[in-house]
């Protein structure tokens, strides 16, 4: 087990204030690593990160047709802004359903504007609502019912379970509560890579092929529906289209080189999310897959700035290098 790297400096006038040290994994589709940074084995919770994958396992029980905007939100951590609402609600109209459907926490909407316009918290505005509103939708549409989707003993939760298992190579998981209740699941940090590499092969998925390539695809055709205003999955995607990548919580941040079948996966150790987004897109700069035109268009992710007054005074910056295995 190697120890966690320095992946992000936090510079303020001057000074080195603060260092978030993490792992990142790189991955082919044959699960093979193609570089690291720390402990490429370190097991962690998927988090959002996983919602692709869970999209794509939804998109298979779902009878009617849902169009790319709409599985776009079914992947999406949104911030609740009025486009992404106005999503959620049509995905749950398509299984003929109300908000009350939804088992996802009650939340206001992320940015200050909206929140103000709103009158108390609803599962409609938590940032998963759109996984939430796919996974009821097809547990309706496969004769499930709609109670108990969230149990992992429900049908739709064990086809996610082998899902996971397909597409990571894990046989056993750990299996823990998301922070929106579904189940979530415990990988190597390189089973996760992998997973994103094979996102870019759906081929690999068997029976997820088709789907796991709409969600895949829905995701680079609506950016700005997976996350939203500001936020590193919606900048990232618009500025490198030939990347699709997805955050999760305690700073995971996997992403998938789709010409290349290459799959990134990234952990800030302390769970710093201001770090995963620049140590991410260094990854990506290092593997090649980003133009110096993306590159310079990234900068306000990949060196943050610190502000000190109103102005920046500093910055943050991933410098670290990738590790290639030796032979």
């Amino acid at each position: 087990m190697s120890a966690p790297a320095p992946l992000v400096r936090v510079l303020r006038s001057g000074l080195e204030e603060s260092i978030h040290t993490g792992h990142v994994a790189v991955c082919d589709a044959e699960g093979r690593l193609l570089a690291r940074v720390g402990d490429p084995d370190r097991t962690v919770f998927a988090r959002s990160s996983m919602k692709p994958l869970q999209a794509a396992v939804s998109l298979r029980w779902i009878e009617v047709p849902v169009g790319e905007d709409l599985v776009a939100i079914a992947c999406a951590s949104h911030n609740a802004e009025p486009v992404h609402v106005r999503a959620v609600r049509r995905l749950l109209r398509t299984g003929g359903m109300a908000e009350s459907a939804l088992r996802c926490p009650a939340a206001l909407p992320s940015r200050p504007e909206d929140a103000r316009r709103v009158s108390r918290p609803r599962p409609v505005f938590h940032n998963c609502s759109g996984k939430h509103a796919a996974m009821v939708v097809a547990a309706s549409s496969a004769g499930w019912g709609r109670e108990g989707y969230l149990d992992p003993s429900h049908p739709l939760q064990r086809a996610v379970l082998r899902a996971v298992r397909r597409a990571t190579g894990v046989e056993r998981p750990a299996i823990g509560v998301d922070g929106c209740g579904v189940p979530v699941h415990g990988v190597p940090l390189r089973a996760m890579a992998t997973l994103f590499a094979r996102l870019g092969r759906p081929a690999r998925l068997g029976g997820l092929a088709v789907t796991a390539a709409r969600a895949v695809g829905a995701m680079a055709a609506h950016p700005y529906l997976v996350a939203g205003d500001r936020r590193t999955d919606t900048l990232l995607m618009t500025a490198a289209p030939r990347i699709v990548s997805k955050g999760g919580a305690e700073a995971l941040h996997c992403a998938v080189v789709l010409d290349a079948g290459i799959g990134v996966a990234v952990k800030v150790a302390d769970g710093g999310e201001r770090a995963s987004g620049p140590a991410l897109v260094r990854a990506l700069d290092l593997l090649g897959a980003l133009t110096q035109d993306q590159v310079e268009a990234l900068a306000p992710l990949l060196r943050r700035p610190v502000l000190g007054g109103g102005r920046r005074v500093g910055e943050m910056v991933a410098d670290f290098r990738l590790r290639r295995p030796r032979g």
